[in-house]
């Protein structure tokens, strides 16, 4: 792992931290009623009956709304849960406002618990980032867990990113282990980029 690149991108996740704190709760409904919009587009876009999503922290784009609205609409969509051994678990979403803390805070789904494997059958996933690239690039939040699914499934559908606009970049550092993301959804657009795996 390469030291300036691993400082590169612990300053860069800082200052996009800092970015969204500083966002009103008018400026994080709107983002999350657009976000919802794209969400359902995509879905119907891909035909998509299964889905991978997450439950949003206060400070990322929100997709509660979306993920209650899904479930209503018929769709399968299962929820990760982080495990200390660095892999995700996944529960399946139902159309309630039940949530639980999860390691680090992070709020997860209360459900039946899935192992790691579930996801595999899942038609789209939607995952967070701190931010994405033009070209596909996906910046986490450090702790590799969603890397380490993407890069683990046999058969990996399209991944899609959610961020706020701000944070579409030009570029972004990459390390080895950093899967490339098929697209991403911020409010105002859904970009599917030319080098999909799809």
């Amino acid at each position: 792992m390469s030291t300036g690149l691993t400082e590169q991108k612990r300053a860069l996740r800082a200052e996009l931290r800092e970015r969204r704190h500083l966002l009103s709760e008018s400026q994080r409904e709107s983002a999350a009623s657009g976000i919802g919009e794209q969400l359902d587009a995509l879905i119907a876009q891909h035909g998509a009956r299964s889905i991978s999503c997450f439950l949003s922290t206060t400070t990322e784009p929100g997709t509660l709304d979306f993920v209650t609205r899904a479930v209503r609409r018929g769709i399968r969509v299962l929820l990760p849960i982080t495990r200390a051994d660095g892999l995700l678990d996944w529960a399946v979403a139902d159309d309630t406002d039940e949530i639980s803390v999860g390691l680090y805070g992070l709020p997860e789904p209360t459900g039946e618990v899935l192992g790691p494997i579930a996801v595999n059958d899942v038609d789209l996933m939607i995952i967070p980032a701190a931010a994405v690239s033009s070209d596909g690039v996906r910046l986490g939040w450090g702790r590799g867990y969603f890397d380490k699914t993407i890069g683990s499934m046999q058969k990996c559908p399209p991944v899609y990113t959610v961020t706020y606009d701000s944070e579409v970049m030009e570029s972004l550092p990459r390390e080895l282990h950093d899967q490339p993301v098929d697209g991403f959804v911020t409010p105002t657009r859904t970009i599917t980029l030319p080098h999909a795996r799809h």
